[in-house]
């Protein structure tokens, strides 16, 4: 029986992933990267913090890039091909190999330096300054005497 798209396991997931998704992704890979690169998004106040599991990566394997307002979150994973026949021959594989990608709207005054990472037991922590509460640097103005 068929059923309609609401109450799919997906439906809240598709709901919000319009407003944390690069606008170039496309619907069934966005899709597939959003299993892989599961993301909680807490509000801390004056900051935002994003858990994205990466169970199996390395560090060395992520990659978190802030280009024109967007922070993207890439992982690739490569499978060593060192099958050896005396050990047994795989008949099913379920891990995952290859690459995956992710990006978020932060906001187009955010530098790099407002942003902190931290990987530890198969999740990058990510915390990124909101826009609004990034302080001030006051500037002098000189009024010229004549």
């Amino acid at each position: 029986m068929l059923r309609p798209s609401i109450f799919s396991n997906t439906f809240m997931d598709d709901f919000f992933d319009d407003m944390f998704t690069f606008p170039s992704e496309s619907g069934s890979q966005s899709k597939k990267t959003a299993m892989v690169m599961r993301t909680d998004v807490k509000d801390l106040g004056d900051k935002y913090q994003l858990d994205i599991e990466l169970p199996g990566y390395k560090k060395e394997d992520i990659h978190a890039e802030l280009h024109e307002g967007y922070l993207t979150v890439s992982a690739e994973r490569k499978e060593e091909d060192s099958e050896n026949v005396s050990s047994g021959r795989y008949i099913r594989r379920e891990r995952y190999t290859g690459q995956c990608r992710r990006s978020f709207f932060v906001g187009k005054t955010i530098t790099q330096e407002d942003v902190t990472a931290a990987f530890e037991d198969g999740v990058l922590k990510l915390t990124v300054l909101k826009e609004e509460s990034k302080p001030k640097v006051e500037e002098n103005k000189y009024i010229t005497i004549g």
